[in-house]
């Protein structure tokens, strides 16, 4: 059994399996190194970190081996039931022992565990509930908000997204790679989640950024993202030099049944992201104002179309690009909310989606919006009880 094959657990869904393949192929963790899932539901990325070394690496020493059964592996799990899938997983892996499973059962928000590892690959649970209704021994409910204070916390919050990207900056090495899944709320909401951007942005070297389409979690009208980041060490002037982000979100469609995310669908991502070497990057998208080697005549149909893409703001079709960090961190809020490409949907009657997907992304949404009322009404209950 595998994280694909349950709906329930810890937090809402879980991550498809292409998409973890997709991640972990583009970290491409070594033996040696020590890889960490605070959020690890079943396992996924740690057992797929765990088949990607022993595929790439076939000749590792006896040392190597035991390391990687008994030491290289870390993570954390809330629910008791989702920890009893996630050893059974990693023990079909050979991962941990049975008297050995390197999973603990905590909140893995709750405090710094002193230990820090070379890769965090993660999708923590999403959600907005800001608060835990307590009931106390004689009956009565109270609620207790759930804000996270911690010294090596860059700030206070009790958005738990945000928490985890804190969360998973401190669990880093110095030079230490992460891989997170995260919504579009911790790319443009403000206040705290701003000061956290422009940390991140300052801190660490944010380098990557996946857009992700919606239809692929088990969470209704989740609009997420992919954020790979390395942790470096103190410096006066801003680690993050160039964003670059793949649109893999606009004018695409996938539905859990009938047309999965397949790993094949990240194949041009990956090839963008060069694993081998991400310093050697090349951009799909252009402006049309790059210099062409041959000039090209004004009269010629390749350059009026250059110029109407960049009249209306549109460029080339190509979801890969760069955006400078002075550019980042002049958007209002340091958002990193960024799209490009136009959506043919809003513009093309002939390029909708067909009818049972557009349906269904309304339900999704619906089923979202609903879910949110919900938490609402549940924290505001919880407080009337106790104003009462």
């Amino acid at each position: 059994m595998n994280a694909q094959d349950l709906k329930s657990g810890a937090g809402p869904y879980f991550t498809p399996r292409a998409l973890i393949q997709g991640m972990v192929d583009c970290i491409a963790p070594k033996p040696g190194e020590t890889v960490c899932d605070p959020a690890c539901g079943t396992g996924g990325f740690l057992f797929t970190a765990h088949d990607y070394i022993v595929h790439h690496y076939p000749n590792l020493t006896k040392d190597e081996k035991r390391r990687l059964k008994e030491g290289a592996f870390r993570g954390w799990e809330l629910v008791q039931g989702t920890v009893r899938v996630c050893a059974m997983n990693l023990m079909l892996h050979g991962i941990g022992s049975e008297k050995s499973v390197p999973i603990k059962v905590a909140d893995a928000l709750a405090a710094d565990p002193g230990e820090r590892f070379e890769v965090v690959l993660a999708n923590p649970p999403f959600g907005k509930k800001s608060s835990t209704m307590i009931v106390g021994e004689d009956g009565k409910t109270s609620t207790e908000k759930d804000i996270i204070e911690r010294d090596d916390f860059w700030a206070t919050t009790s958005n738990k997204q945000l928490n985890f990207v804190q969360h998973i900056k401190t669990l880093l090495k110095p030079h230490g790679r992460a891989a997170v899944v995260v919504p579009d709320n911790v790319l443009f909401e403000g206040g705290a989640g701003e000061t956290i951007r422009r940390k991140l942005l300052h801190e660490c070297d944010v380098h990557t950024l996946l857009r992700l389409p919606t239809g692929l979690f088990y969470a209704q009208g989740v609009k997420a993202n992919v954020l790979f980041f390395d942790k470096k060490p103190a410096s006066e002037t801003p680690w993050t030099k160039k964003l670059w982000i793949y649109d893999l979100r606009t004018n695409k469609h996938f539905t859990l049944k009938t047309n999965p995310l397949k790993r094949e669908a990240l194949d041009e991502f990956v090839a963008c992201y060069n694993p081998a070497n991400r310093h050697d990057r090349k951009p799909t998208w252009s402006d049309g104002r790059s210099p062409h080697p041959n000039p090209l005549p004004e009269g010629d149909g390749r350059v009026r179309r250059a110029r109407h893409r960049e009249r209306e703001g549109i460029g080339t079709e190509g979801r890969w690009r760069c955006y400078d960090y002075d550019e980042l961190i002049a958007r209002d809020k340091a958002s990193l909310d960024i799209f490009w490409l136009k959506d043919d949907s809003l513009t093309d009657s002939d390029n909708l989606p067909p009818p049972d997907v557009i349906a269904q992304e309304i339900v999704d949404d619906l089923e979202a919006a609903l879910e949110q009322f919900r938490l609402i009404a549940g924290d505001l209950n919880g407080s009337a009880r106790v104003d009462a």
